[in-house]
């Protein structure tokens, strides 16, 4: 497996998991493969309905840029299955 088909399995799956919750702006924020165990660990970064900030209270914040959630996807390479979805926490960005 490569890496866009790693990237797809775990969008894919994110997605199917979280059909009920009407999640939008599905993106990738972070992959990485790791030698050892074989595995892709995909972080997907996405937004649900309750993370979009009031429309008056996102005019005043951070250009009202909705909140994201982060998990981190754990993909076998060799099989394709996926084996595991955590909670990632992203902190915050720097500028030098």
């Amino acid at each position: 497996m490569d890496v866009k088909e790693a990237v797809r399995t775990a969008k894919d799956y994110l997605a199917e998991l979280y059909i009920d919750e009407e999640v939008v702006n599905i993106g990738l924020e972070e992959v990485r493969f790791d030698y050892d165990s074989d595995k892709w660990f995909v972080t997907i970064g996405f937004s649900r309905p309750w993370d979009r900030k009031h429309p008056l209270v996102g005019a005043l914040s951070e250009a009202g840029r909705p909140d994201r959630s982060y998990k981190e996807i754990c993909v076998d390479d060799v099989s394709g299955d996926v084996e595991s979805l955590k909670v990632r926490v992203l902190g915050p960005t720097s500028t030098i």
